[in-house]
């Protein structure tokens, strides 16, 4: 039989049309998107197993971290995830969830290689989410507040609108009936991306509606005034939050508001506490990475006599807590050290600040809730939530001494 070779460079014009096919179809059915509640990222390029992509920073001034997106049409394929702004992958790299955002885990830090880290989707993989930690959207707050709606220690209002009509909650938690000793406030998500806060509040609520000796003693002796969203806009939109132009709401308690669930509480708040509010929190996240951000930690205002009780609460805390993550009184934040000094808010006025000068208050501070590490600890929603009881339980301790 008579063979007939084939040119070199006939050759690989027809392999490379041969393999284009399938190699494009696979691109083409490769989708990368936000297009869900608390979705962020803007898609730069695809190059083979290569997806080019930043975090969108939107009305951001400066840069930020925060980023969401999703993952179809990968199933069986190793992908390598490039950020092309900055470092924002924090040190535990990616979270990940593998049923549409329901549960999230850790991919671990060995995924990472400088700004980018690799996946190996499973064959079955349909949609796999990657996100800067875990995402904490109305829907987990509907979710976890349905478990309690027939509570008669939990009341469900609404604050006010946002500017997109979207609702944000006011919850009222333990003694209802006016006749409490004590009325504590707790306000979450002033800034949109720092969802591992929320998980913390809910095991704040959760211990106080416990059938627990403590649980007994908050319902029995206390009023909560919580608002678990308050940048609502942001948490569903994607937004970071963080130096939102022109300021966030974090930078909205001096002057006129231009927030609205802002300005709603600065008339509501002062109203409700009829001189019994003693206690107020604001729960934050710091940032992804580094000194200072791989730990908990309250931070304080220029109010001497406030600190000094931010100090005694610290103290309880110590002495009560039994959750995983370890809390230290020597990681907080004075005012005029680090970051937490005058230049860093300008001539705006953070919500604790404003708390701090309402009447009776002896405690109003900031948390701030590592995102992935504390001081060597797994931060995850569950680990989260215990710190939540354990706030509670020193909160407990600080109110029933006076």
């Amino acid at each position: 039989m008579r063979r007939f070779a084939v040119p070199p460079l006939l050759a690989a014009v027809w392999f490379s049309l041969y393999c284009a096919v399938p190699c494009r179809a696979e691109a083409e059915k490769l989708q990368v998107d936000a297009g869900f509640p608390g979705g962020n990222i803007i898609l730069d390029k695809v190059e083979g197993d290569n997806v080019h992509l930043h975090q969108d920073l939107r009305d951001t001034a400066g840069d930020w971290f925060y980023w969401s997106f999703r993952v179809r049409g990968a199933q069986g394929r190793t992908l390598t995830f490039h950020f092309t702004k900055g470092n924002p992958i924090g040190v535990r790299g990616p979270a990940v969830s593998t049923d549409g955002g329901k549960s999230w885990k850790w991919l671990g830090a060995q995924s990472v290689r400088g700004v980018s880290f690799h996946y190996a989707f499973a064959a079955d993989a349909q949609e796999v989410r990657f996100s800067l930690a875990f995402p904490y959207q109305e829907q987990n707050l509907k979710d976890f507040l349905a478990r309690f709606e027939k509570n008669p220690h939990l009341k469900v209002e609404s604050l006010c609108k946002t500017r997109k009509e979207r609702n944000v909650e006011l919850l009222f938690l333990g003694r209802l009936d006016g006749k409490c000793r004590h009325r504590v406030a707790l306000t979450c998500r002033h800034h949109s991306c720092e969802m591992m806060a929320s998980y913390v509040l809910e095991g704040i609520i959760e211990a106080v509606l416990a059938d627990t000796e403590d649980g007994k003693w908050l319902r029995e002796h206390v009023e909560f005034f919580i608002v678990p969203m308050m940048d609502k806009d942001g948490v569903e939109d994607g937004d970071q939050g963080k130096n939102r132009k022109p300021y966030d709401h974090n930078r909205d308690y001096e002057g006129e508001s231009i927030h609205a669930s802002v300005k709603a509480i600065r008339e509501r708040l002062p109203k409700w506490s009829d001189g019994k509010l003693s206690f107020a929190l604001d729960m934050h996240c710091p940032g992804n990475r580094g000194n200072g951000h791989e730990t908990i930690y309250f931070v304080g205002g220029p109010n001497e006599v406030v600190w000094k009780e931010v100090g005694k609460f610290s103290k309880l805390l110590e002495a009560v807590q039994q959750g995983p993550l370890v809390f230290s009184g020597k990681n907080n934040l004075p005012f005029g050290q680090g970051w937490n000094v005058q230049a860093t808010y300008g001539n705006r006025k953070a919500f604790s600040r404003w708390a701090a000068e309402l009447p009776g208050i002896k405690f109003a501070s900031t948390i701030e809730v590592a995102y992935a590490n504390a001081d060597g600890k797994v931060v995850t929603d569950q680990s989260a939530r215990a710190l939540g009881h354990d706030l509670a339980k020193a909160l407990r301790k600080y109110l029933s001494a006076e």
